[in-house]
């Protein structure tokens, strides 16, 4: 990682999102990069509750033993498929139990059909922007932001694209929106970014007022050049900047 555009951002961020949290990134690699690994619990826990740490500036690493969520396991690429009667669960079975967030089985089914397993390394390793070194090499920048923070990095990213699909909101789990969708968007080259944590199951481990923004590394890059000759220069974003006066957004 450049330090160079790591402290550029720093100081770009400061200025234009005075207050606002600085965002996470997350890198797959076959070694651990000097961190923790993230301690394995019993029963169920998202991965969007687990990264509350990774918030507040710890940094970890996580295999597949470390996901206690199966959905989570699918969607970080650890595992190649879903577990047996997701269809349901994510629908409802026989006697209308389940998640009710498709409205049959088989919509779920087909929708799962579009999301290819991609292919990871051993660990993903989270670290908040501050705690990156020269050796990290992200692949994605994820943000937890309110209303105002969102809509400068929306803008921005649509600033140097034709695209009326520059940033995009599909379905899925919060570590989906946040991590599959991201990777995907980096290895295909296509750099869209993602707007997400809709998902009711995984609202509940953040502020009422957050949503995700999760950006393709090679997609960042260029914003961060970009952000001294948009629109977080003129008189509209500064009347924005002088409310974002929330200095800690984190639970």
């Amino acid at each position: 990682m450049n330090k160079e555009l790591k402290d550029k951002f720093v100081l770009l961020w400061k200025k234009y999102f005075p207050n606002a949290e600085l965002p996470i990134t997350f890198q797959y690699s076959d070694g651990t990069m000097g961190v923790e690994k993230e301690k394995t619990v019993e029963g169920h826990r998202c991965v969007i509750a687990q990264l509350l740490k990774v918030r507040r500036g710890e940094s970890v690493y996580m295999q597949e033993e470390c996901v206690n969520c199966r959905g989570g396991k699918r969607y970080l690429g650890f595992s190649q498929s879903m577990f047996p009667g997701f269809e349901c669960f994510l629908s409802h079975d026989e006697k209308g139990e389940g998640e009710r967030y498709k409205r049959t089985p088989e919509l779920v089914t087909e929708c799962m059909k579009q999301l290819p397993f991609i292919p990871v390394k051993k660990n993903i390793i989270f670290k908040r922007w501050d705690r990156i070194s020269e050796e990290d090499t992200p692949q994605g920048v994820i943000f937890f932001a309110t209303p105002d923070v969102i809509s400068g990095l929306f803008t921005l990213a649509n600033f140097n694209s034709a695209a009326p699909d520059a940033v995009i909101a599909p379905f899925g789990a919060g570590c989906a929106s946040i991590v599959y969708y991201p990777y995907r968007e980096e290895l295909n080259g296509t750099k869209r970014s993602v707007l997400g944590l809709f998902d009711p199951s995984a609202r509940k481990f953040v502020k009422g007022d957050i949503l995700t923004f999760s950006i393709p590394f090679s997609k960042f890059a260029e914003m961060i050049d970009e952000m001294e000759e948009s629109f977080l220069i003129t008189d509209s974003w500064s009347k924005i900047t002088g409310r974002m006066g929330i200095k800690n957004q984190i639970e």
